[in-house]
């Protein structure tokens, strides 16, 4: 299967639609491409895709609102900018939407948020939910409250986190160009498309160009955006956003846009993120059977299955597990810390709200985020 046709098989899918495409150079939303993007996102989930939206435009439509001509530069005009813009951004996202039937949900995120685990795993726990009830979460970095030091800079790297974050299979940058070439196309006219390379070639940003005057990426950071989401597996598509049927074309295979693709596979890059790059803060001691259902099932590990708590860690943290011969068997990120660990190793998972009060997963670790030793 060649590189291009496993999109159609890819499940999830996040899809970052930049400022110039969303309010046509600055004029405002421009509601027609909406709704066109939308009729595509809405055709891919009736095929079976789930998709997680990165929207920009809140700040230029902002603009826009308040008869700003040019983008302010201090960062409390530019949060004023977005919190107005927001409103009518959202509304033509879910307006859009409810005409195909689908429910849409804002998530505002800053880098703070992803930085730290606990607020990590809520982020995470609340877009699965969300893509398990069919609702198409529209993402976008909250210019109202960041800062300078938190602030994620552009949404391509906003939308590669999302894509880590949800362990999606493709990102789709729509930009206002074709795709990447092998130099600048507005000062040589005769550079050409790359149709296809590796997300990791170094190479790749000497030919990428600057941002434009409303967004504050440019092809430099989708390139950079490639590369995160290659981390955890996921191709990158990036393509003209003006494409007619664009969205349905990339997942019909067609040659469209620059594909960057990663080194390995989805599952074997996350697994070997996991296995090489975290270390374990605490041991989650199995019985024979826990030991088994992880060895020949592959399933997640669920509390009844622990006979033993050790060590001192928090939501989030890598632990390993060890079986009854003291051997470990896998290691993962756990959904509770050392405390909730122990009150509720050995229960059942219904049993996990009686005892601490509420849930927050119903297994200690979520076999996406298990790796076998």
């Amino acid at each position: 299967m060649s590189e291009r046709s496993r999109l159609s098989a890819a499940r999830r899918w996040v899809v970052k639609i930049g400022s110039s495409l969303l309010t046509a150079d600055g004029q405002g939303l421009d509601r027609e491409a909406i709704a066109r993007w939308t009729a595509q996102m809405a055709r891919l989930r009736q095929a079976g895709h789930e998709l997680v939206l990165v929207s920009s435009g809140a700040v230029a439509e902002g603009m826009c609102r308040l008869g700003w001509s040019s983008r302010p530069h201090a960062i409390h005009e530019l949060q004023a900018a977005a919190a107005v813009g927001q409103m009518g951004l959202v509304q033509a996202w879910e307006s859009a939407f409810s005409a195909h039937g689908y429910h849409t949900a804002q998530v505002l995120l800053t880098h703070d948020d992803l930085a730290d685990r606990r607020r990590y795993l809520n982020a995470r726990s609340t877009l699965r939910t969300l893509l398990q009830l069919g609702v198409v979460p529209v993402v976008n970095e909250n210019d109202t409250v960041a800062i300078d030091e938190i602030r994620f800079g552009d949404n391509d790297t906003l939308a590669a986190l999302a894509t880590n974050l949800v362990e999606a299979e493709v990102l789709v940058l729509l930009t206002d160009q074709d795709g990447l070439y092998d130099a600048d196309p507005r000062i040589q006219p005769a550079a050409s498309l790359i149709p296809q390379a590796s997300a990791e070639d170094p190479s790749l940003e000497s030919v990428a160009g600057g941002g434009g005057a409303l967004g504050r990426g440019g092809m430099i950071t989708k390139v950079r955006a490639a590369r995160r989401a290659a981390r955890s597996g996921a191709c990158t598509l990036i393509a003209s956003g003006r494409e007619p049927d664009v969205l349905l074309r990339i997942a019909a295979g067609e040659p469209v846009g620059t594909l960057l693709v990663p080194s390995r596979e989805p599952l074997a890059a996350r697994k070997q993120w996991l296995a090489s790059h975290l270390v374990s803060r605490g041991n989650l001691h199995l019985d024979a059977g826990a030991v088994q259902v992880l060895r020949e099932r592959g399933r997640s590990l669920l509390p009844v299955g622990v006979t033993r708590v050790e060590g001192r860690f928090d939501r989030g943290e890598l632990v390993s597990c060890v079986g009854p011969d003291g051997e470990v068997v896998a290691k993962g990120l756990v959904n509770y810390d050392h405390e909730e660990a122990a009150r509720i190793a050995g229960h059942r998972s219904e049993e996990i709200e009686r005892i601490l009060g509420y849930v927050d997963e119903p297994e200690l670790i979520h076999r996406d985020n298990l790796v076998l030793l």
